[in-house]
């Protein structure tokens, strides 16, 4: 079965898709909707094969579109996924987040028990490939996790269009909009549900200076979450948005009692210093605790897919499951309820870094459901 994507929203990261969509095999993309005429215009140069549409359900109508992306911006990724459901039910990759209102959940869970064709949230960070060697890894080389901590020191937030990712109203807020990929780790790799979550966090240095109508961006820029588990695993997540001085972006360990394994990921290859050389190889690293000495092992990825996307090449390994989903292979491996947790946990973070109480999740509005 040949994919025939129809495309909606694309913008920078929907680009990306683009380009990795034409690595894949048999794949293409039949259709696009963009409202933004710059976006647009760039859109048709990846993709110059794909009609330009008005809307959303001319996407979606498109009579040889056989799966659906989205890559708008975040508060509206639930009303379009209903919209589809009531036009023409297609296999979907969806960015995250799912929702940005805490409000939203039971109409994510009317959409999760109603809709008849797979749904994939893009957690494309799972596929990046040291964090992949960890996951794979950490289970025999720890003896069981007891401890986790995932660390980013990055950049601040690009420039969107219309600048919707400069407050929370629109992006769910940074412990949402950004940080829903590490809390999806952690849920996996525990390999159950979180029960609590503490945080603190707050905006200390990005775009302060930035006016938008009149008004100061909201967007937060740094904090602390702390996550314990059913398991009794405990998780931390260490955010930095004003440190894209360090030479890895991405730093994930996870401890038991037989040892430590971490994983080191690079920023994206277009922000690294020319005046360095060559930007750094994405490492894991193996501490057992007997017999001592760190093994350091290079997970290079090729340089077609690296160079397809600001993301570790995960963007494609990503495309090559939801294909396999859309053709009937498989499930999906980010299912609707996962993206669920990934939004509920950031949202209970922030509460917690705004009133200073820990958060119980397994009591409305967190509890599953």
């Amino acid at each position: 079965m040949d994919l025939k994507y129809g495309i909606i929203g694309c913008g920078m990261m929907g680009q990306e898709h683009l380009r990795n969509i034409a690595l894949l095999e048999k794949a293409s993309v039949a259709a696009i909707f963009e409202p933004d005429a710059e976006m647009r215009r760039k859109a048709a140069e990846f993709a110059p094969g794909a009609a330009l549409v008005e809307s959303l359900a001319d996407v979606v109508r498109h009579p040889d579109v056989n799966v659906l992306l989205i890559v708008s911006p975040n508060y509206l990724h639930l009303p379009q996924l209903e919209e589809i459901a009531a036009i023409r039910p297609l296999p979907i990759l969806c960015e995250k987040p799912l929702f940005t209102d805490p409000a939203d959940a039971p109409r994510l869970a009317a959409l999760r028990q109603a809709y008849p064709a797979p749904i994939w949230v893009a957690m494309e960070y799972r596929y990046m490939p040291p964090v992949a060697h960890l996951i794979q890894q950490a289970p025999e080389v720890t003896g069981g996790i007891k401890m986790l901590t995932i660390r980013e020191h990055r950049f601040p937030f690009l420039e969107k269009v219309g600048d919707w990712n400069r407050f929370n109203r629109n992006s769910g807020g940074t412990l949402v909009e950004k940080c829903c990929h590490f809390f999806d780790l952690m849920r996996l790799i525990a390999g159950c549900n979180p029960v609590r979550v503490m945080a603190s966090g707050g905006q200390a240095v990005n775009h302060l200076g930035e006016s938008y109508d009149g008004e100061t961006p909201d967007i937060w820029d740094n904090a602390y979450v702390i996550v314990d588990f059913e398991s009794g695993l405990r998780a931390m997540l260490e955010l930095c948005m004003f440190a894209e001085g360090a030479r890895y972006q991405e730093e994930i360990s996870a401890v038991g009692p037989l040892g430590k394994i971490e994983c080191l990921v690079p920023g994206p290859g277009r922000f690294w210093p020319e005046h360095l050389g060559e930007p750094p190889v994405p490492k894991v690293i193996v501490s057992p605790r007997d017999p001592k000495g760190p093994r350091e092992l290079d997970v290079p990825v090729d340089p077609t897919i690296l160079a397809a996307g600001d993301h570790n090449g995960s963007t494609f390994y990503q495309h090559q499951g939801f294909a396999r989903a859309a053709r009937g292979a498989q499930a999906p491996e980010v299912s609707l309820t996962d993206g669920w947790w990934a939004v509920a946990m950031g949202m209970a973070a922030q509460e917690s870094a705004a009133t200073g109480q820990a958060v119980d999740l397994t009591r409305a509005p967190y509890a599953p459901r």
